[in-house]
C-alpha cells in the first residue's frame, strides 16, 4: 500500500515484520459442573450477593485474611522497573475516583529517570506533584488512592487500551499540549522520517502564509509553491 507524500513520490505505508501476539501463561479453567450450577443466577443477583458478602476484588488477588495494600500490587512494583526515558502509561477507563498515583510515586519515579506519564483516569496530590516537574497527560484529579475505588492495579509491562488505543510496552509516546500519542515501536523509523520532512517544509509554509501568501499555494504546498520551497532550502543550506 503507497500514497504520494508532499513531494509526489510514493511512500511505503506497510509496517515492517510486527511482533507476533503477548501470549500469558495457561490458567486453570473452573470446574464445569460449578459453572452449570451458577447458569441461572442472573447478573444481578450475583452482584447483590459478592456486595453483601463483603467481597472485592483485591480479597481474592491479594490472599483472604492477609493485609490488604497497594504496597503488594503491581502499582509499587512497576515503579522498581522504570528506567532512564520511560514514559508511564496506565490504563484506567477513565474512572474518576481512583487516584492512580500521587506525589511521592511520581517523585520516585522521577528519580527513576521517568520523564512522563499517560492516564486514562485520575492522580491525587496534584498541586504537589507540579514542582516536580513530571508532565501528565490525564483525564483530571482526585483526593482517593489507588485502590479505593473499584478499579485494582493488577498487572505491569503487558499491553494496555487508553480511550480505545493499543499500546504495547516498548512503544513511543509523543506528548504536548495537544495530547498525547502512540508510536507503534515498528514504525517508529518511518514515522521519524517522514514527520522530519514534513515539518521542515511546514517552516517555509508558515513564513509564507504570514506575509500573506496564497493559502492554496503555500499549505499545502502546491508545485509551484514547492519549487519555491526547494529554492529556499538551498539558500538556507
Amino acid at each position: 500500500m503507497a500514497r504520494p507524500d508532499a513531494e509526489g513520490s510514493n511512500v511505503d505505508l506497510r509496517p515492517p515484520d510486527l511482533q507476533l501476539p503477548i501470549q500469558g501463561a495457561d490458567f486453570p479453567r473452573p470446574d464445569p459442573a460449578l459453572i452449570d450450577a451458577l447458569r441461572e443466577v442472573s447478573s444481578a443477583t450475583a452482584s447483590a450477593m459478592l456486595h453483601k458478602m463483603g467481597i472485592q476484588r483485591e480479597d481474592i488477588s491479594s490472599g483472604a485474611g492477609q493485609e490488604k495494600t497497594e504496597k503488594r500490587t503491581a502499582l509499587w512494583a512497576v515503579f522498581e522497573e522504570v528506567r532512564q526515558g520511560d514514559v508511564l502509561v496506565i490504563q484506567a477507563w477513565g474512572d474518576p475516583y481512583t487516584g492512580c498515583m500521587g506525589e511521592m510515586l511520581t517523585t520516585y519515579f522521577k528519580g527513576r529517570g521517568g520523564v512522563g506519564v499517560v492516564v486514562d483516569g485520575c492522580i491525587r496530590d496534584w498541586p504537589n506533584i507540579q514542582p516536580i516537574g513530571v508532565p501528565f497527560w490525564t483525564v483530571g484529579f482526585t483526593p482517593n488512592y489507588a485502590s479505593q475505588a473499584t478499579l485494582f492495579p493488577w498487572a505491569y509491562n503487558v499491553p494496555v487500551a487508553l480511550n480505545r488505543v493499543l499500546i504495547l510496552p516498548g512503544d513511543i509516546i509523543i506528548a504536548d499540549d495537544d495530547g498525547a500519542v502512540v508510536v507503534p515501536a515498528q514504525m517508529a523509523e518511518v514515522v521519524a522520517q517522514h514527520t522530519r520532512a514534513h515539518e521542515e517544509w511546514e517552516v517555509f509554509s508558515r513564513l509564507k502564509l504570514a506575509e500573506g501568501g496564497a493559502l492554496n499555494k503555500y499549505y499545502p504546498l502546491n508545485e509551484e509553491g514547492w519549487a519555491e520551497y526547494e529554492e529556499w532550502r538551498k539558500q538556507q543550506a
